[in-house]
């Protein structure tokens, strides 16, 4: 299975200390060794680094862990191939536009008969299943929602109602942005923890890196992470059911939606 990292932030914020944990798992502490990729939003841009290579030995990964790029949004993804071949194109995180804006989606997950599911708008350049899914999941939002919504809570509806379908043909674990809210649906594994003053240090799993938050940030500083695993062995991580869905807004959990 290929492993998630989120982080949704109130200020322009750094991953480098959750980056170079999950950075490990990809071939080091962990056999995900099948590529990697990490986008960041910047406003409504997105800057995006993607390796086919495993990333606890990627050079460009090395950068990403060192260089403090501020984003409000970050959506990363560690391969482990089930289906697809290694190559970049089939190197997640993934991303299509709708309403004028960029979305962002990586999977954790293998979704059988997938690829049955009928595309209309949007159509993979690569051969995963996870793509596939995404480009079905913009059809249905673009398909529904011309235009987009004034208020977004049916979007949150929308998005978990098709979640819920997609994870009745296997695992689907997920993340997804649209550069503001940061969508997250857990088939069978994910963990989510916010930080906030008092700040205090944390320690990374994978790595032996500790960092001092309150050196770090600002008393109004709110950092929300994802994980498909705790990052940190010293801090109390909240760990999502299946079939729920959190979304997050500059940091705070905004929506929290469960199966019926």
């Amino acid at each position: 299975m290929c492993e998630l990292l989120g982080m949704s932030a109130n200020v322009p914020t750094d991953i480098c200390f959750s980056f170079a944990g999950l950075m490990q798992r990809g071939g080091k502490t962990g056999n995900h060794s099948d590529g990697w990729g990490i986008a960041f939003y910047e406003k409504r841009g997105l800057r995006e680094f993607k390796d086919p290579f495993p990333s606890y030995r990627s050079e460009i990964a090395r950068l990403v862990r060192n260089y403090p790029i501020k984003s409000h949004v970050v959506i990363s993804h560690i391969r482990k191939a089930n289906a697809g071949k290694v190559c970049l194109e089939n190197t997640h995180p993934f991303t299509r536009e709708l309403w004028g804006q960029y979305w962002t989606f990586a999977h954790n997950g293998q979704l059988k008969g997938i690829k049955k599911r009928t595309l209309r708008h949007y159509f993979p350049v690569g051969s995963t299943d996870s793509e596939h899914a995404f480009c079905w999941i913009m059809d249905q939002l673009r398909e529904k929602f011309p235009n987009k919504p004034r208020h977004y809570g049916s979007v949150y509806q929308q998005l978990h109602q098709l979640s819920e379908e997609l994870r009745s043909q296997g695992v689907f674990n997920m993340l997804m942005s649209d550069s503001r809210h940061l969508f997250s649906y857990c088939s069978t594994k994910l963990s989510w923890i916010t930080r906030k003053a008092p700040f205090e240090k944390a320690t990374l799993k994978d790595d032996e890196f500790t960092i001092d938050f309150e050196k770090e940030t600002t008393p109004d500083d709110i950092v929300t992470v994802i994980a498909t695993e705790p990052l940190t062995d010293n801090e109390q991580w909240h760990k999502l059911a299946a079939g729920d869905m959190v979304v997050f807004t500059k940091g705070t959990l905004t929506k929290t939606l469960r199966p019926r």
